[in-house]
C-alpha cells in the first residue's frame, strides 16, 4: 500500500458543491494524502459531481469518461458529490468507468475507503433514498438529531483545505431544504434543511481570512431560512455583523435569498451593514402567479416589484440579480408575456435564464400540458435576449458612479460590490500601475463593455 497516496479533486456544479471539494481536500489532507492538482499525476482523481439540471448530470458523467480515459498505471476513479447521491447503485451500473460510487454517508471516512478503493476492494454503491425522512420534520427537533446524519460541507473548518488562491471563498451557512418547489430534486438529496451553528461559521470565516480570503460567499440551498432550527428566525441579520469582524474578512456577500422569505430587518442588514456588500440574490423564478403556484412557490410581478422598490429604498446602488424558469408545464404565451414585463420594469443587473426540463422525482414531471420542446427553446431564446438587453442597460446606467473593486486576477481585472463571483459580469481598473490581487480599491465607472464596468481608479 502506497504510504502517502495522491489524490486530485475535481470540482463541478455550483459554489456549495465548492465547500463539500474543499472539506473533502482538508479530511484527505489529515489522513495522509497528498493533494495534486493534475489527475494524471494522482492515484485516485475524487470527482464532486452536479445532478442539478440535465446538462450538469452530463458534464459530471462526461468528466467521469475523461478521467477514466487519462488515468494510467492503477489510477482510480471515484465519484461523489450529488450525481452519486442521487442515483446510486444506478450510476455504478451505468457507469463502469468509475470504480466507486460513493454517497454523503462516506465522506467521513473519505481516506480510508479510497485507500479501499485503490486497493482494488469493491466499494457496494448506495441505494438512493429521501435524506428528508433522516431528520424530524420539525425544524426545531432537529438538532438532537442532526449529528448522526452526514451533511456534507457541514464540518468544522480545520477539515477544509483550500482548492485555489482566489481572494474570494464560498462559506456554507446550511444544508438541505424544506421547500417542495415542483422543479427541484435537491431537497430529497440533499435533505432537511440544517443550520450550522454561528461560532462555528465564524471560526470557518477566520480560517478563511488567515488563508487570503478578502471576500466570503454565504452559500446554502436557503440563505433566508438560517437559524429557523435552531429557535431563531433572525440569526442571519445577527450573523452578518459579526462575520464581518473576522480578520482579514473584507466583504462578506450572501447567496440563495428566497423572496417569499424576506424581511424588512434582513433588507437593512444586508443593504447597509458595513462590510456586507448591498447585493441581494433572490430566486424569484417565474412572474406570472399561476405559473409560481404550479411550482409551489409564492409571489407575482406586484410582490416582486414591491420588494425590489423596497431594498432600492433602503441603498439606490444595490445590486440585484435573479434566475427564471421559462416553459415551465402550463406557462401561456400571457405568462411569457407577464415575465417579460417583469424583467423591462424590474431592470435587474443579472437575470439568469433557465428552460425547464424534467427532473426525476420532481412533481413537475406528472404535471398536465407540458411544452414542446422547440417552444421552450423559443420562449427560452426571447427571454435570454431581453434579459442581456436590460442588463447591458442597466450596466451603463452605472456610469459615473462610485464603486468599491475587490481585485481578483492579473490586469486589473476584479468586481463591484453588486457584481457576485462568477456569474454577474466583472470590473476593469485603469491605474496607473499593476494592482495586487485581494486589494480592494475606490473607483468611478467611466464605460461599459455589456455587462462588465470599466472604472478609473480614485486615489
Amino acid at each position: 500500500m502506497i504510504t502517502n497516496p495522491r489524490v486530485s479533486i475535481v470540482s463541478l456544479g455550483c459554489s456549495r458543491n465548492d465547500v463539500d471539494s474543499e472539506e473533502l481536500a482538508g479530511r484527505l489532507s489529515a489522513d495522509g494524502w497528498t493533494l495534486v492538482p493534475d489527475g494524471s499525476e494522482s492515484d485516485v482523481v475524487l470527482i464532486n459531481t452536479c445532478g442539478f439540471i440535465e446538462q450538469a448530470k452530463k458534464d459530471s458523467i462526461d468528466t467521469i469518461l475523461e478521467a477514466a480515459e487519462a488515468m494510467t498505471g492503477n489510477g482510480k476513479v471515484v465519484a461523489v458529490g450529488c450525481l452519486a447521491q442521487r442515483y446510486g447503485k444506478e450510476l455504478a451500473l451505468e457507469l463502469p468507468e468509475a470504480d466507486a460510487i460513493l454517497s454523503f454517508d462516506g465522506y467521513a471516512d473519505i481516506g480510508q475507503t479510497l485507500r479501499k478503493v485503490m486497493a482494488g476492494e469493491t466499494i457496494t454503491p448506495h441505494e438512493p433514498g429521501d435524506r428528508r425522512t433522516l431528520l424530524p420534520i420539525t425544524p426545531v427537533d432537529r438538532p438532537a438529531q442532526r449529528d448522526e446524519v452526514a451533511t456534507p460541507g457541514m464540518g468544522p473548518h480545520i477539515y477544509r483545505s483550500r482548492l485555489d488562491d482566489n481572494p474570494w471563498a464560498p462559506l456554507k451557512i446550511a444544508s438541505g431544504c424544506d421547500r417542495r418547489c415542483t422543479f427541484c430534486a435537491i431537497p430529497a438529496f440533499r435533505g432537511s434543511y440544517v443550520s450550522r451553528d454561528p461560532g462555528e461559521i465564524f471560526e470557518e470565516a477566520i480560517w478563511l481570512g488567515h488563508n487570503g480570503v478578502r471576500e466570503v460567499l454565504l452559500v446554502s440551498e436557503n440563505s433566508t431560512s438560517y437559524g429557523k432550527d435552531l429557535g431563531d428566525l433572525r440569526l442571519l441579520e445577527k450573523l452578518l455583523p459579526v462575520l464581518v469582524q473576522a480578520d482579514g474578512i473584507e466583504w462578506v456577500r450572501i447567496s440563495y435569498l428566497q423572496p417569499a422569505e424576506m424581511r424588512p430587518e434582513l433588507i437593512a442588514a444586508i443593504a447597509n451593514t458595513p462590510g456586507v456588500v448591498p447585493y441581494f440574490d433572490l430566486s424569484f423564478q417565474h412572474a406570472s402567479n399561476s405559473v409560481l403556484r404550479r411550482m409551489k412557490r409564492f409571489g407575482g410581478t406586484d410582490n416582486f416589484l414591491d420588494l425590489i422598490g423596497a431594498i432600492r429604498i433602503a441603498n439606490p446602488l444595490a445590486g440585484i440579480r435573479t434566475n427564471v424558469i421559462v416553459g415551465f408545464p402550463g406557462e401561456t404565451e400571457d405568462d411569457v408575456q407577464e415575465l417579460a414585463d417583469f424583467i423591462e420594469g424590474a431592470r435587474l443587473d443579472a437575470v439568469g435564464v433557465f428552460a425547464y426540463s424534467d427532473e426525476d422525482g420532481t412533481e413537475a414531471v406528472k404535471l398536465p400540458d407540458h411544452i414542446p420542446d422547440h417552444e421552450v427553446q423559443a420562449r427560452f431564446d426571447r427571454i435570454s435576449k431581453l434579459a442581456v438587453r436590460i442588463s447591458e442597460d442597466v450596466a451603463s446606467d452605472r456610469i459615473g458612479q462610485d464603486v468599491l473593486v475587490l481585485i481578483e486576477a492579473a490586469g486589473n481585472l476584479g468586481r463591484a460590490e453588486h457584481q457576485g463571483p462568477e456569474v454577474d459580469g466583472v470590473t476593469t481598473i485603469i491605474s496607473d500601475s499593476e494592482l495586487a490581487i485581494g486589494t480592494i480599491v475606490k473607483a468611478v465607472v467611466t464605460d461599459c463593455d455589456g455587462v462588465d464596468l470599466i472604472a478609473h481608479q480614485v486615489v
